[in-house]
């Protein structure tokens, strides 16, 4: 286990405090939270990297549109399937 100590503006602590966010399990969960999303935006900048040397044109906000409601309604029917 390590331990860290943070320093913080007295607000921002007596907000983080009463709203229950410097727990070690909030604190923990948090931190994870960002990992994960740091992870993905890596991950999102790689492939990025990879279409434009491929030379892969940009798509169309039509075509975005298309693929996250393909990609919602996807998710939707697993929900429902479980």
């Amino acid at each position: 286990m390590t331990t860290i100590q943070i320093e913080l503006p007295d607000a921002t602590a007596q907000a983080a405090r009463a709203a229950g966010l410097l727990t070690p399990q909030a604190l923990e969960r948090l931190l994870t939270e960002a990992l994960k999303r740091r992870e993905a935006a890596d991950r999102l900048l790689s492939i990025a990297d990879r279409i434009a040397a491929a030379g892969i044109p940009p798509m169309t906000e039509e075509e975005i549109d298309a693929e996250v409601k393909a990609a919602r309604a996807e998710r939707r029917a697993r929900a429902r399937d479980r």
